[in-house]
């Protein structure tokens, strides 16, 4: 596993800008934290000590979550108990989903902006909200619209022809159609509106995939 994914999926975790304050809050000097990206390695005492939400395996692997399983778990435990029983669906920002790098798209309690309680939803499996930017899903969803997402483990639960989110490495979140590519080693991202250009992602570009099953929508 390249050491500098994981250093990096920490620091837009935290939502540092730069290497800079990252490395400020591991109090080490940035070309300290250069050094290790150069050399592939980790100070796996001096992470763990700082970023105590680390899932130790996934730190020294790359493999499974990235937090720990009380915090990942943390949305799946909270409830609206007071609110007749709806469990409460958590709104999460872009840059925190971006910044996950886990096919399962793990939560924490630092990505959420605010929690909601929506009746219509009570019997679908909903696993986080997100807001969508831009036009190039118009006419079906507009700038500002509330998608509500269900979390799928890979590419093999992809519903074809289906608007999904995809967090990819390169180009961030994306909201898209996606469609069988000619090659099986890409799908095919299509937008609703006609001004945009389908294009092809690659299968190992893709970090993370859950199905839009809803929206909110505020005129």
């Amino acid at each position: 596993m390249d050491k500098s994914v994981i250093l990096n999926n920490i620091k837009d975790y935290l939502k540092f800008k730069n290497d800079k304050e990252f490395a400020e809050f591991l109090d080490i000097k940035q070309n300290t934290l250069s050094t290790w990206k150069k050399r592939n390695t980790i100070d796996y005492d001096k992470i763990i000590a700082k970023c105590d939400f680390i899932n130790a395996n996934w730190l020294l692997t790359g493999k499974g979550s990235m937090l720990k399983k009380e915090d990942s778990d943390l949305i799946e435990v909270k409830k609206a108990e007071e609110l007749g029983g709806y469990k409460t669906i958590p709104l999460v920002s872009v840059e925190a989903i971006g910044g996950f790098g886990s096919s399962d798209f793990s939560i924490g309690e630092r990505d959420v902006k605010d929690f909601y309680v929506v009746p219509k939803f009570k019997d679908r499996k909903i696993d986080f909200m997100i807001e969508v930017y831009g036009d190039s899903m118009y006419p079906k969803f507009k700038s500002g619209d509330i998608v509500a997402c269900r979390k799928l483990g890979d590419s093999n639960f992809i519903q074809w022809n289906n608007v999904h989110i995809i967090a990819t490495k390169e180009q961030g979140i994306l909201i898209k159609r996606l469609n069988k590519a000619k090659n099986d080693t890409c799908i095919l991202a299509v937008s609703e509106n006609k001004d945009y250009e389908p294009f092809e992602i690659p299968n190992d570009e893709v970090t993370g995939l859950a199905l839009v099953v809803g929206v909110i929508r505020l005129e």
